[in-house]
């Protein structure tokens, strides 16, 4: 045991391992992001190993990176869930709930709004976890699972949220620039969110073919999680598919405009799953979601 890390260290790769991004990891751990950076030379010098690929934009994990990686996210979240468990044993479960729900789910709708359930329960501990699969599911540990999709889930008790829209989106900027050049969808430059994790999302291909829009080449920058993506689209880098839920608040702020007469349904929603028994903070937590949900969708 002498040899292992310090654990701030490991959490701090952890993190980025899982985020993809230093800036992303900072604002969740609620450091600098120099202090990240120190901390991953930190650990490099420990393990005697690169763990990141600092050539590329962003950052991409060694081979070394990701062994490590595999065994920080497994270590740590045998940790978590013990750690759970104990709480419950204790008595201490109806002032700590667990919700495991995707990354753009988490940055974008739920973090944001998370202020308000504080404000009613300010003694109930709210976990917010992304799994890196990019499908939450409910697991030991978890009470409550935000996921998109068709529904149809079995375990536990599913409800919808809210159905979802998406929409092409750019910055202002980009998207006058096309629309006043006449340059269409089957044109613009394209930035793609791709990983064998998140292949229920739809990509560009499926949308262009729902629109009837021919194109002969998809090439354009891929990104292999939203929130990389949207900051690709945030630098005016090329538009993006954007789910309402998700990006309708950069539209609203101005930081992104929808490509005009975009949306379309494709028969998909966000869904809440609880397990069958709630603890009262777990419950709390998910009466309020419902609220929110029919109150504030975007």
């Amino acid at each position: 045991m002498e040899r292992l890390p310090p654990l701030r260290l490991l959490v701090t790769f952890e993190a980025v391992s899982r985020l993809g991004s230093m800036r992303e990891a900072a604002a969740v751990l609620n450091v600098s992001q120099p202090a990240v950076s120190q901390a991953l030379q930190m650990l490099e010098d420990d393990v005697g190993a690169k763990l990141l690929n600092r050539g590329t934009r962003p950052a991409s994990l060694t081979d070394a990176g990701h062994l490590l990686a595999r065994a920080v996210r497994g270590g740590l979240g045998q940790i978590a869930a013990a750690i759970e468990d104990i709480r419950a044993l204790s008595g201490n479960e109806d002032r700590h709930v667990t919700v495991s729900c995707t990354l753009g789910m988490a940055t974008y709708w739920l973090m944001p709004r998370l202020s308000d359930f504080y404000a009613r329960y300010p003694d109930i501990a709210v976990n917010v976890q992304a799994p890196p699969s990019d499908l939450p599911t409910l697991a030991p540990g978890i009470d409550i699972a935000v996921r998109y999709g068709s529904g149809g889930w079995r375990e536990g008790v599913t409800q919808m949220l809210f159905p979802e829209e998406i929409c092409p989106v750019g910055t202002v900027q980009l998207v006058e620039r096309l629309l006043a050049a006449g340059t269409g969808l089957d044109h613009a430059p394209l930035i793609h969110v791709r990983s064998p994790n998140n292949q229920h999302w739809a990509g560009w291909e499926d949308y262009l073919a729902q629109r009837g829009i021919a194109r002969q080449r998809l090439g354009g920058q891929s990104f292999n999680n939203y929130v990389q993506g949207a900051q690709a689209a945030l630098d005016g880098r090329g538009l993006m598919l954007g789910w309402r839920s998700i990006t309708a608040k950069l539209v609203i702020d101005g930081a992104l405009k929808e490509w005009p007469g975009g949306a379309i349904d494709v028969g998909t929603a966000y869904y809440v799953t609880s397990a069958q028994r709630l603890s009262h903070g777990a419950q709390a937590f998910l009466d309020w979601l419902v609220e929110i949900a029919a109150r504030d969708r975007f």
